[in-house]
């Protein structure tokens, strides 16, 4: 029997892939179901973090959630690219004290 705890709680998403093209978005954007069903406020990465736009250099980063690329030996960790503060970071805990304040 479901007991809705999660109903109207902030959920967001990351991956990692090994390539650039590893599927992460079609990872994120399936997963995001899963986080409907339960009734979850789904919350991305906007293209308002800095981050995001980034072409100097690979370092992973949709607006569907958090992503990073670890290289085949993973080497590179969530926490050194896009992910760890982004989402879910400062964007969905303002998210969360907002729907807390009814705002």
């Amino acid at each position: 029997m479901a007991k809705g705890a999660l109903i109207g709680k902030v959920g967001g998403v990351f991956a990692a892939s090994a390539t650039q093209h590893g599927g992460q978005e079609s990872t994120l954007l399936s997963f995001h179901t899963t986080l409907l069903h339960h009734g979850m406020v789904v919350v991305g990465v906007p293209y308002s973090e800095p981050r995001q736009t980034i072409v100097s250099e690979i370092t992973g980063g949709s607006p569907y959630g958090a992503t990073t690329i670890t290289a085949a030996t993973g080497s590179a960790c969530l926490g050194e690219r896009i992910g760890d503060r982004a989402l879910p970071g400062r964007h969905a805990a303002g998210i969360a004290r907002r729907l807390i304040a009814g705002k």
